[in-house]
């Protein structure tokens, strides 16, 4: 059998140059709006970086049905079953939207005990902030979990130049929005909320045409209205191990914006800032592990365990080399970064000595972490990056961050410390999934 049955060089550059430019746009939209607010205070800063700690466990929740959505039908256009691709795409559609109106109604009726218990310490204006961003983009969740499932229908069939597009329009309503509410309408934080509530719709609406009308798989309405047990449970086989993951991971995080909130409003804005920056530094590892799973999974779903291998490999030095460069980049950038925003110098010293230590270990540790991971993800080993996530979080992330953080009174440095501690432990226990072969073994459809 052959190793190389489906992607040529050409093939993978088509894949992963519009992968990479989607997921630079698409983070931008953080740190456009982080830059932005900047100008209305540190404390406007401080609130929306904190809610959107707690949004990432609802919208990462969204992100694990699609990454289930994206396997399961990326494995049947490998075998070449149109019909059960489209099935699979359709449901996906159907169970994240659910998803979604639920989180969207728990954000907003129960905001108030929520903030009260996550971030009770935290300054008054801090507060309101927090409050008026947590409902505004809690509106946003349905139309945002629609754009994540059509984009990851785009992805499973390798069409991610619609990806591109997309969201090359979706940043430019954003930014247009920001501009308007923040400089003409002073509405402060609620000025960005509005805008990436409008941006997330109108790129929601779109990608659902595409997606209807794309010929490479067949997703209808009828199909979108279904309820199909055999179809779900293949997809939650996926998505409830990656569910469980990123919702450990991001619950992580926000118990860390919790400790964050304890060290005052300036390195909580030091914090944020570094965290949009950083999000940067592993980007292109991010949009690999997309072209690792289209791949991967497309391989699997052939049953050429010999290209999956193959690929895996070759993918893998393509995101160290990557990898290298970008944070190369980003740091050689840094002190025109830290020029745009609105901080302090004690606040800007702070941001630049953490984004050197976390790109740095970005650098060595993401391509594991992210990358292969989801190649393991996509040939159906999602149970065990599950545990290695969920081990590396618990343990280093929230332990070690209350000890360095707290006990030891080092702060958001501390902070940084458990977090490489994090990448650390999962990427070894990934590399060891990946040598011992177990991943090859598993059979979704």
């Amino acid at each position: 059998m052959s190793p190389r049955p489906q992607f040529s060089d050409r093939d993978l550059i088509k894949l992963i140059l519009p992968l990479f430019a989607e997921r630079l746009l698409s983070m931008l939209v953080g740190v456009v709006d982080t830059l932005m607010v900047s100008y209305v205070g540190e404390a406007a800063v401080s609130g929306i970086s904190l809610i959107n700690q707690l949004n990432n466990v609802f919208i990462f929740i969204f992100g694990a049905a699609a990454s289930g959505g994206t396997v399961i039908a990326s494995q049947y256009l490998g075998k070449r079953d149109r019909e059960n691709s489209g099935l699979a795409a359709s449901q996906l559609i159907m169970i994240t939207m659910l998803i979604a109106v639920f989180a969207m109604a728990f954000s907003v009726i129960f905001r108030k005990p929520i903030l009260s218990l996550l971030f009770a310490k935290v300054e008054n204006d801090v507060m309101q902030a927090s409050d008026t961003y947590m409902v505004l983009s809690a509106l946003s969740f349905p139309a945002l979990a629609l754009y994540n499932s059509d984009t990851a229908i785009f992805r499973s069939i390798g069409n991610t130049s619609a990806i591109m597009k997309i969201s090359i329009f979706m940043n430019v309503i954003n930014v247009l929005g920001n501009t308007v509410g923040i400089f003409v309408l002073n509405l402060g934080v609620a000025g960005v909320a509005v805008s990436t509530l409008l941006s997330r719709v109108i790129a929601a609406v779109i990608s659902l045409i595409l997606v209807i009308n794309n010929a490479d798989i067949k997703v209808c309405r009828k199909k979108i209205l279904m309820w199909d047990n055999a179809m779900l449970k293949r997809i939650f086989g996926i998505a409830v191990p990656s569910g469980v993951e990123t919702g450990v991971f991001q619950l992580s995080k926000v118990a860390i914006s919790s400790i964050v909130a304890l060290f005052g409003t300036m390195q909580i804005a030091a914090y944020a800032a570094a965290q949009n920056i950083w999000s940067l530094g592993s980007l292109f590892c991010i949009a690999m592990g997309y072209a690792f799973t289209t791949v991967i999974g497309q391989c699997i779903g052939a049953n050429n365990i010999t290209a999956a291998q193959y690929y895996s490999r070759k993918m893998l030095r393509i995101t160290y080399i990557g990898s290298f460069l970008w944070n190369g980049v980003i740091i050689a950038f840094i002190p025109f970064i830290l020029g745009m925003y609105n901080f302090s110098t004690e606040t800007n010293r702070l941001i630049f000595i953490l984004v050197i230590i976390m790109n740095i270990c970005n650098s060595v540790f993401c391509p594991l972490d992210f990358s292969l991971s989801d190649g393991l993800r996509a040939a159906g080993d999602a149970k065990y990056t599950m545990l290695s996530s969920v081990i590396a979080s618990v343990i280093c992330r929230i332990m070690f961050s209350v000890l360095f953080g707290i006990t030891l009174k080092m702060g958001v440095m501390g902070i940084t410390a458990a977090m490489i501690c994090d990448r650390i432990i999962k990427a070894l226990l990934i590399f060891v999934r990946y040598k011992n072969g177990k991943w090859t073994k598993y059979k979704l459809i």
